[in-house]
């Protein structure tokens, strides 16, 4: 993070975006847990997918999975088939190697998610902003929570008139705003709500100011992408225990070499194994 000079909007920035936020509220069930792990879910899950869809995978999945030791445990396959309808897979393939680390503890005690920023983004799947939700949401630590709805606010009220702005300069304003809101007494949870319903808020009501963002792209189409056949493939995988090579070829319209390639990634990650002659989930 770049050490910039302090900005002297910033208390007029927390105060509307509190004012904002409490005009903007949004009540989701993860908002009413401390439980780290129950918070991880959520943060892993809202990556890349709208709250709508997430919402009753989170409940079912805190029922099938109560704790980290409990996903530890729980065999691959249902794993996935409790993430089919997701998306992004690979999020679910790096819940389950964060709980199998968490839960080698040596005297047996039970699996823990650590409340320190280097360690908790040592973990598989877990970057910047998962890191400093679970910190705020879950512990109660200020931390610099930047992802898309926080990046809007940002934007739309400190770079009103800028484009191509680097999160290299959003970052230190964070800061500087986490810091005083917490010496004004506002606890972390509340600071960050109110950063993503403003920014919910003003997504919805105006042109994305996140396009004015350097590292702002356009979601891919899903129809006919690689991400769709890969989906396909394993969702395939899911339903029959023991797939050909011709077998996934169909799914995909008859393509053997390009159903290989695919399946072979899926192995490389970790979803899928084979014996040479068909597929099944590891």
């Amino acid at each position: 993070m770049i050490d910039v000079p302090y900005d002297e909007r910033i208390p007029g920035f927390v105060t509307l975006v509190l004012k904002q936020g409490e005009s903007h509220y949004r009540d989701f069930p993860w908002r009413h847990t401390r439980d780290p792990y129950a918070v991880l879910v959520s943060e892993i899950m809202l990556q890349q997918t709208q709250v709508a869809r997430v919402l009753p995978y989170w409940e079912r999945w805190l029922l099938d999975f109560p704790t980290l030791d409990a996903l530890a445990a729980a065999p691959l396959e249902a794993i996935l088939r409790a993430w089919q309808g997701l998306g992004y897979n690979r999020r679910a393939v790096a819940l389950k190697r964060l709980a199998e680390l968490l839960s080698q503890q040596p005297d047996g005690r039970p699996a823990v998610l650590p409340d320190d920023d280097a360690a908790l983004r040592a973990l598989p799947g877990v970057g910047p902003s998962t890191a400093a939700g679970v910190r705020a949401f879950a512990y109660g630590q200020p931390s610099v929570y930047l992802e898309t709805n926080v990046r809007a606010v940002v934007l739309h009220e400190l770079f009103a008139d800028s484009t191509e702005v680097s999160d290299r300069e959003l970052l230190p304003l964070l800061a500087q705003a986490a810091e005083f809101s917490v010496a004004s007494g506002v606890e972390p949870h509340v600071w960050n709500c109110a950063l993503l319903d403003y920014g919910a808020f003003l997504k919805s009501s105006r042109p994305n100011p996140s396009r004015r963002s350097a590292h702002h792209t356009r979601q891919t189409r899903f129809e006919g992408s690689k991400r769709q056949k890969r989906a396909r493939l394993l969702r395939l995988v899911l339903e029959v225990p023991f797939v050909s090579s011709e077998e996934a070829a169909r799914e995909l319209g008859g393509d053997v070499e390009e159903a290989i390639q695919l399946l072979g990634e899926l192995q490389a990650e970790g979803f899928v194994v084979t014996d040479g002659t068909g597929w099944r989930v590891n």
